[in-house]
C-alpha cells in the first residue's frame, strides 16, 4: 500500500522562510527607495536659489547713509521689490526735499561707482534691509539745457560783432573801411555751425539719464563764448586783411567746410539711429551715403569732421585765433575720441578692433 509523499516540517518552514525573506527583502526595498525619494525632495529646500530669496518680502528698507561721516540721513521704508534706484532718489526727495533726485548720487559701495537710475532695488538687496551711501552733487543741469546754451552764446555774440557795434569799434573806420567777402562768408559759415549744433541738440541727438553739474556748463560756456568773442573780434575788425592766397584759399576752404558740416551731420544721424539685433545694439556702418564710408577707418568720425571744420575755418580765415582754438579742439576731441574708442572696444570688438579712434593711422 502507497502512501502520499509530503514535505517534511523542517524542509516547509524553509520554503516558507524563503518566500517570506523574499517578501520581507521586497517590502524593505520599497520603504528605502521611498526615504531616498524623501530626502532628495528635502535637500532640494535646503539652500533656496537667490531668486527665491527674497520671494516673501513685501518691502524693501533703505538706509541713507552720509559717505563722508558715515552719519544716517534717513530710512526710506516700504519700498517695492520692483521699484529702481531712481524711485529712491524720489522718495528721499520727499523725506530731505533740499536734495531733488538730479542732486542725488547714491553708492552701494564707498568707494564704488554712483548707481544708475534704472537699476532695481531688488538686484542690490542681500536682506530686507539695504544700505546705500550718499553724495551730493551739486547743482545741476539737464543735457539739453547745456548744450543750448553753450551753443547759442557763440551764435549771438559773432553777429554781435558782426554788425560793428559803436562800443566795439571806431564808428569813421567802420564805415570807411570796404569788407572783404570773406568776413560775410566766415560769418554765414559760423552761423551755420552752431545753428546745425542746435538743431541736432533738439531733434537728433538721444542724451543718456541723468544730468552734469552746473560748474561744467559754466566751464563750456566761459571757453566757447569766450574765443568766440576774440575769433569774431579780429575777422570783423576794421582792419582785417584777407587771406594770402585771395579768392582760391578762401573758396577751397570754405568747400571743405561745408562738406565737413555735412559729413557731421549725417554721422550724427547716423549714431541716432543705430539697428538692434535682437538685445544687442549694432555699431553704425557705412551706407550708400559717402559721407558715412569713414565709419570704415575710424570709430569717430563725428570728431573727424568737427576737427576738418575748425581747421578749414581757420585756412579760410587765416587768423590767429581761430588757428589756436582749432588746435584746442583737436586735442579736446581726440582725448574724446579715445575714451570712446575703449568704451567701442568692449561693446563691439570684431567691428572697431582694426579702426583708428579718430584720425586714421595717427591716433
Amino acid at each position: 500500500m502507497l502512501k502520499s509523499q509530503n514535505p517534511s516540517a523542517p524542509e516547509h518552514r524553509r520554503d516558507l522562510a524563503a518566500d517570506g525573506g523574499a517578501l520581507s527583502m521586497s517590502h524593505n526595498d520599497s520603504r528605502s527607495f521611498f526615504n531616498l525619494s524623501q530626502l532628495v525632495l528635502s535637500a532640494g529646500q535646503i539652500k533656496p536659489s537667490p531668486a527665491l530669496k527674497h520671494s516673501k518680502i513685501t518691502y524693501f528698507e533703505v538706509e541713507i547713509v552720509d559717505v563722508q561721516s558715515k552719519r544716517q540721513i534717513c530710512i526710506v521704508d516700504k519700498v517695492l521689490p520692483a521699484s529702481t534706484v531712481l524711485d529712491v532718489k524720489h522718495k528721499f526727495h520727499k523725506a530731505c526735499p533740499q536734495w531733488y533726485p538730479s542732486r542725488v548720487g547714491l553708492q552701494l559701495e564707498r568707494n564704488g561707482p554712483f548707481l544708475k537710475d534704472s537699476i532695481s532695488i531688488q538686484s542690490l538687496a542681500v536682506s530686507s534691509i539695504i544700505t546705500l551711501y550718499f553724495t551730493d552733487l551739486g547743482q545741476q543741469v539737464g543735457w539739453t539745457t547745456f548744450f543750448l546754451t553753450e551753443y547759442t552764446g557763440p551764435l549771438l555774440i559773432y553777429l554781435l560783432f558782426y554788425i560793428r557795434l559803436s562800443t566795439i569799434y571806431d564808428q569813421v573806420e567802420s564805415t570807411k573801411n570796404f569788407r572783404h567777402p570773406v568776413v560775410h562768408l566766415a560769418c554765414f559759415c559760423h552761423c551755420l555751425h552752431y545753428i546745425r549744433h542746435l538743431l541736432e541738440t533738439l531733434f537728433v541727438h538721444k542724451f543718456s539719464e541723468g544730468h552734469t553739474p552746473l560748474k561744467n556748463m559754466i566751464k563750456g560756456c566761459a571757453f566757447y563764448w569766450g574765443f568766440t568773442s576774440w575769433i569774431a573780434y579780429y575777422i570783423n575788425h576794421p582792419r582785417y586783411t584777407p587771406p594770402s592766397f585771395g579768392h582760391k584759399q578762401v573758396s577751397y576752404a570754405a568747400f571743405a567746410f561745408l562738406m565737413c558740416e555735412a559729413g557731421n551731420h549725417f554721422i550724427n544721424v547716423a549714431l541716432a539711429h543705430q539697428t538692434n539685433t535682437g538685445n544687442r545694439t549694432c555699431f553704425p556702418s557705412p551706407t550708400y551715403n559717402p559721407f558715412t564710408w569713414l565709419f570704415l577707418l575710424v570709430s569717430c568720425p563725428n570728431y573727424t569732421y568737427e576737427a576738418g571744420s575748425w581747421i578749414s575755418f581757420t585756412v579760410m580765415t587765416q587768423t590767429l585765433p581761430v588757428g589756436i582754438f582749432a588746435f584746442l579742439m583737436v586735442i579736446q576731441m581726440s582725448l574724446w575720441a579715445q575714451k570712446k574708442h575703449k568704451l567701442y572696444l568692449k561693446r563691439f570688438y570684431p567691428e572697431v578692433r582694426r579702426k583708428a579712434a579718430m584720425i586714421p593711422i595717427i591716433f
